[in-house]
């Protein structure tokens, strides 16, 4: 049984972690967030030691490392932009450290943190879910056959639509801050572009044709795809057939024309994250360090508006 702390324990992501570490036989001993609507402790770890304030949750960290029982992993589940320093907090406090997306803003902040890595002698792991959805791996090996077997030589033709409708909140709370949660494409869709560098390879051309508040849109082209891609948090951009069944979130991915549905099976895959963690197959630094950079970049580039080979529902 390992000792976990998790900082963000208020966060819409935390329960999720709770489950995994309830889930994979462990312990949470310690958890901070600034807010105390932390009612779910109750659910996963009601004798959890709770902390307002970070000073006095890092005094209890170190009172149990100096007694003999040190915390061996902390989880992270705060706002993006203190991801970093977060991670920093939990290698000098002599643990492991598992951290939501995106592990951190910027590119140069990861060569930062192997350093620290190397100084500390102890781990980061980032939560890259998708890779272990079941639909997403079958995708991952038919497309590693058909290569292998020179079936194809020819980019796949990739479509993927993310719209997940946030109310008026959103835009007022830290991820309508671009510069703490990265904007849109970092905020919302980095998962689904570690997916696609994950399937088809790495990026040859990144274009935005939109990038706003509450829509980003824009092409890639891959080693093996070429992608348009749409993101969203706006419920007017959703189907009116998903609109009229009442659903807020759209998840769509056609390769050469063909639907991918992986709609379910998100339910559980913290808990297969952290499973493989603990068995020493977690996601390193190096995994996600394409895709952050690739999401700087996008949000970065200047859009080019109504142009070239841009998604369907882009300018609809």
């Amino acid at each position: 049984m390992k000792n976990f702390a998790l900082i963000g324990a208020a966060g819409y992501v935390a329960p999720r972690h709770m489950q995994a570490i309830q889930a994979t036989d462990n312990q949470l001993v310690a958890a901070m967030d600034k807010f105390d609507s932390v009612g779910i402790l109750d659910r996963y770890f009601p004798k959890t030691h709770f902390f307002t304030e970070f000073e006095r949750f890092d005094r209890h960290v170190d009172k149990l490392r100096r007694k003999g029982m040190p915390i061996d992993y902390l989880s992270i589940c705060t706002p993006n932009y203190l991801h970093d320093a977060h991670i920093r907090f939990g290698l000098r406090s002599q643990a492991d450290v598992i951290c939501e997306k995106p592990l951190v803003l910027n590119p140069w902040n990861v060569e930062a943190l192997a350093a620290i890595e190397k100084e500390t002698e102890h781990s980061i792991f980032t939560i890259l879910q998708l890779r272990h959805h079941p639909s997403i791996i079958a995708l991952k090996d038919q497309i590693k056959k058909e290569r292998s077997t020179k079936k194809s030589n020819t980019k796949k033709e990739v479509d993927l639509t993310y719209i997940t409708s946030r109310g008026n909140w959103y835009q007022q709370s830290w991820k309508g801050n671009s510069s703490k949660s990265g904007g849109i494409a970092t905020n919302i869709g980095i998962h689904f572009f570690d997916m696609l560098l994950w399937i088809f390879g790495s990026v040859q051309q990144n274009i935005v044709h939109i990038h706003q508040a509450d829509q980003a849109a824009g092409f890639l082209e891959l080693e093996h795809a070429r992608v348009r891609w749409f993101l969203s948090i706006n419920a007017e951009d959703l189907p009116p057939t998903i609109q009229q069944q009442g659903q807020r979130t759209y998840r769509s991915i056609a390769v050469d024309g063909s639907a991918l549905e992986f709609s379910n099976g998100f339910t559980d895959l913290h808990t297969v994250s952290y499973a493989e963690i603990l068995k020493g197959n977690g996601f390193r630094i190096s995994d996600a360090q394409a895709t952050i950079q690739l999401v700087h970049d996008i949000r970065n580039n200047t859009p080019i508006g109504q142009q070239g080979d841009y998604h369907p529902f882009a300018f609809s």
